[in-house]
């Protein structure tokens, strides 16, 4: 399958909160490819293979606090890069992946507010279908 790339949906409330930060277009999106998931959102990124994703999911329906820019959830250390409050898509890893401090903190899930979360679905399902020992 084909490289593709999914933006981010930014909410027009945020943008300047989002660009102060480094996070605007041109620095921010999702690539999936046979091998590997990579987010980026400004000066971070998360990149995992993609035998290490165990599940995908959309969410919906955020607070703007717990979902607009880089926030990790104490709860679970789950990370969110977040440019909307609407929807997005919850990415569950098998192996926890560093993202906000690198290596030193690592994460088992990461959710992205992308503009077209249906299609990261399922380009994401797809890629896993295909994967061998699934």
């Amino acid at each position: 399958m084909a490289t593709q790339r999914f933006a981010f949906r930014f909410d027009p409330r945020f943008v300047p909160l989002l660009a102060g930060m480094g996070v605007i277009g041109r620095t921010s999106g999702v690539v999936v490819d046979d091998r590997r998931f990579e987010a980026r959102f400004g000066l971070l990124r998360l990149s995992t293979p993609m035998d290490n994703i165990r599940d995908v999911s959309i969410t919906r329906d955020y607070r703007w606090f717990k979902a607009i820019g880089a926030r990790l959830s104490f709860a679970d250390r789950g990370v969110t890069f977040g440019t909307n409050t609407d929807a997005g898509v919850c990415v569950c890893f098998h192996r926890p992946v560093g993202a906000l401090l690198g290596e030193f903190l690592t994460h088992p899930a990461l959710t992205v507010t992308v503009a077209d979360p249906e299609a990261l679905v399922a380009a994401l399902r797809a890629r896993l279908e295909a994967l061998p020992d699934r």
